[in-house]
């Protein structure tokens, strides 16, 4: 739901396939790139818990708090702050029309 939601978009945006983002191998470093990213906008954009993250990718806890670590290191780059900036507005629009999840039943992951 809204973490499969937020991968697609981090795909969309970034390019690569999204198979990748939930298999239980890292893929290839783009792969490993876009899921880093999905789970750090899960956390940041959406207060989500790294256990919650880390069950919708198919990961550990710990490996969800590496991914943010990785991710907001990478925001030292004016580039890649502007890119997340955009993914992270994006992402609260669609929170906001709801299209992604069901209000009644707004399941996390």
């Amino acid at each position: 739901m809204l973490c499969h939601a937020i991968g697609e978009i981090v795909v969309r945006v970034l390019g690569g396939g999204s198979d990748g983002l939930w298999g239980h191998t890292r893929g290839d470093s783009s792969v490993a790139r876009n899921r880093q990213t999905a789970m750090y906008l899960a956390h940041v954009v959406c207060g989500l818990n790294f256990t919650e993250i880390g069950i919708a990718f198919a990961r550990d806890r710990t490996t969800v708090s590496h991914a943010c670590r990785l991710v907001e290191d990478r925001r030292d780059d004016p580039y890649v702050d502007r890119c997340l900036d955009s993914l992270e507005h994006s992402i609260l629009c669609l929170m906001d029309t709801g299209f992604y999840f069901d209000g009644a039943n707004q399941e996390a992951c």
